[in-house]
C-alpha cells in the first residue's frame, strides 16, 4: 500500500492487535480498540496493565491492523517501534473520547472536539485510572493481496 493508503487504511479501521515483550521476553499479544492520535494508533488502557509494566521495562511494541477472510482479501498493516505512554489528562479524553464513543455506538466525535459536558465528565472518571499509549513507529510494513 502506498503511505496514502496506509493513512486511510488505518483511519477506517478500529482493532489493532499489540505486542509487547514481557520480562521473559515473550511476546504479550492482545487486541485494542483504537483511535489516531496525529496519525498514529493511540489506545487507552490502564495504569497498572501488563502492557504498561512491559513498555515502561522496554518499549518495544509491535501493532498489526488487518481483514480480509479470503487470501484475495487479506490486507494489513504492521507497524514496528516503541509504545509511548502518555498521562495527560487532555489526550486521554480525546482518545477515550474517540473509542469510547465507538464501543457505546454513538457518533464518532472528530479528535479534540468540543464534548458534551456529560459525556465529559462520566469520560473523566471512567478515564482516571488509565493511561494512553501512542505507537512511535520506526517501520511499516503493508500488504494489499487484493491488488495482486
Amino acid at each position: 500500500m502506498s503511505d496514502e493508503e496506509v493513512t486511510a487504511y488505518l483511519a477506517g479501521a478500529s482493532k489493532v492487535q499489540v505486542a509487547t515483550l514481557g520480562k521473559d521476553g515473550a511476546p504479550h499479544l492482545v487486541t485494542m480498540f483504537y483511535a489516531l492520535l496525529d496519525g498514529k494508533i493511540a489506545f487507552s488502557t490502564y495504569r497498572s496493565s501488563q502492557k504498561v509494566l512491559n513498555l515502561r521495562r522496554d518499549p518495544t511494541m509491535t501493532c498489526l491492523v488487518e481483514d480480509g477472510t479470503e487470501y484475495s482479501e487479506l490486507r494489513g498493516v504492521s507497524l514496528y517501534g516503541k509504545g509511548r505512554i502518555v498521562e495527560d489528562p487532555d489526550v486521554r479524553l480525546k482518545v477515550g473520547a474517540v473509542v469510547g464513543s465507538r464501543l457505546a455506538g454513538l457518533p464518532v466525535p472528530e479528535m479534540g472536539a468540543p464534548l458534551d459536558p456529560a459525556f465529559a465528565e462520566g469520560l473523566e472518571q471512567s478515564m482516571a485510572k488509565r493511561v494512553i499509549i501512542v505507537m512511535e513507529p520506526d517501520h511499516v510494513v503493508s500488504w494489499d493481496h487484493g491488488k495482486a
